[in-house]
């Protein structure tokens, strides 16, 4: 079996993926990546040669270049599925979910892994869900997603991530999602932090307070002001274990230090509560703020090693095999993909093997709209429905993708 396992990945960031995966076992041939500080960084800590710029530029990169690499990695951007935003998903010109999978028969990779936010799990997209992995189907792979949190991995903070696997399925067979009960328990805010309080005389006090595991940790945009823990409610949580969430220090605090609330934490202690400390070496360049944001919107090395090392343990055929059984995420979707006239709701339904009230499936329609376009035609009291295109962005020269992104880019990280 060939232990020579390549990868190249798009929208890195900072490279929290590309640091798991590398110490998984795979060597980076090209990492993709629109901000020029996560790229400074990138550089910096020589893991992988980079391309700076719009992943879907093909002045940036050519993936025709990459045939057969091993794998094909990613963090697209999740402001399109995340929960505390609009959710516009596939009308979201920072969405290239669609755009990576249409990347499966251009480069032949023998895995893809894709991770985004817990909002893509979300009802709203189980059409979009739905379509990805029946484009896997088409392409020959078998795709997978699975809901992890970083605190099963050894990692402080909760963090939860919607990871899609996709293998051949002479691979899938072998493949087993990691199993948190293998990870050591994460330690508290308060015991992974201790030692970076200096000599602060509270320390011990505010360990016993700090007995939690961090909220999730939001690195911000430059579309949103500077550097803080996250929204009200995340500030809340860590208010109750005496953090000061609404910024960041530049270092611990002295050793008389007195807070209304506790210290707020430097950018290397955050760098802690992402899983970069440790078993690992990683280094952030550029100033404060900066350094925050590649931090916080980074993926958990721990939890990119797990599942990279789970790809290659399939590679290498290690554990049982299993049966491949592809989800089914939103039955009324194949059944409107797969009609070629449109379908009465009765109809509709009962293709897909379901029951659903019209009230029901009139806001699942209205669902899918969102993502797809659905035509409808009526006739006196019967509605009819119709699937006639995608309208996410997978390539076309002619999508407002590309007049949006250029609008926005300088807001876009």
């Amino acid at each position: 079996m060939n232990d020579s396992f390549t990868a190249v990945e798009i929208c890195a960031g900072a490279g929290g993926q590309v640091l798991g995966l590398h110490e998984a076992g795979f060597t980076h041939q090209l990492a993709v990546e629109l901000d020029g500080n996560a790229c400074t960084t990138l550089r910096h800590n020589g893991l992988t040669p980079v391309a700076e710029g719009d992943a879907a530029d093909g002045s940036v990169w050519d993936p025709r270049d990459y045939e057969g690499v091993t794998l094909l990695a990613g963090g697209v951007p999740c402001p399109p599925f995340t929960i505390a935003g609009k959710q516009l998903g596939a009308v979201d010109e920072r969405d290239l979910f669609a755009w990576a999978v249409e990347q499966v028969p251009v480069i032949k990779p023998r895995a893809l892994l894709l991770e985004n936010v817990r909002g893509l799990s979300m009802p709203r997209f189980a059409g979009y869900r739905q379509r990805i992995l029946d484009k896997l189907t088409e392409y020959g792979y078998v795709g997978d997603w699975q809901l992890l949190q970083a605190s099963d991995f050894s990692v402080p903070q909760l963090r939860p991530r919607f990871v899609l696997v996709a293998l051949k399925l002479e691979d899938a067979e072998y493949f087993h999602w990691p199993e948190p009960g293998d990870f050591d328990p994460a330690p508290t805010v308060g015991q992974a932090l201790f030692e970076l309080m200096g000599d602060w005389k509270g320390a011990d006090d505010w360990k016993g307070h700090a007995d939690k595991i961090a909220p999730t940790i939001v690195g911000g945009s430059k579309k949103h002001g500077g550097a803080d823990l996250g929204p009200t409610r995340a500030k809340r949580a860590w208010a109750q274990m005496h953090v000061d969430a609404m910024g960041l220090a530049d270092a611990p605090p002295a050793r008389d230090a007195e807070f209304a609330v506790g210290p707020k934490l430097t950018c290397d202690m955050v760098e802690v509560l992402q899983g970069f400390a440790g078993r690992y070496e990683y280094s952030f360049t550029g100033r404060k703020t900066s350094r925050y944001r590649q931090i916080g919107n980074a993926f958990p090395p721990p939890v990119a090693h797990a599942v990279g090392s789970a790809i290659i343990d399939a590679f290498h055929r290690r554990g049982p095999r299993r049966p491949v059984v592809v989800g089914e995420h939103d039955p009324i979707y194949k059944a409107l993909f797969n009609a070629d006239d449109f379908l009465s709701a009765s109809k509709l339904t009962k293709i897909a093997g379901v029951e659903m009230h019209t009230a029901a499936l009139e806001r699942h329609i209205s669902m899918l709209s969102k993502d797809f376009t659905v035509e409808t035609v009526t006739h006196g009291q019967t509605t009819k429905y119709k699937l006639s295109g995608f309208n996410g962005f997978t390539g076309q020269e002619s999508h407002i993708r590309h007049e949006a992104f250029l609008k926005n880019r300088a807001k876009i990280s």
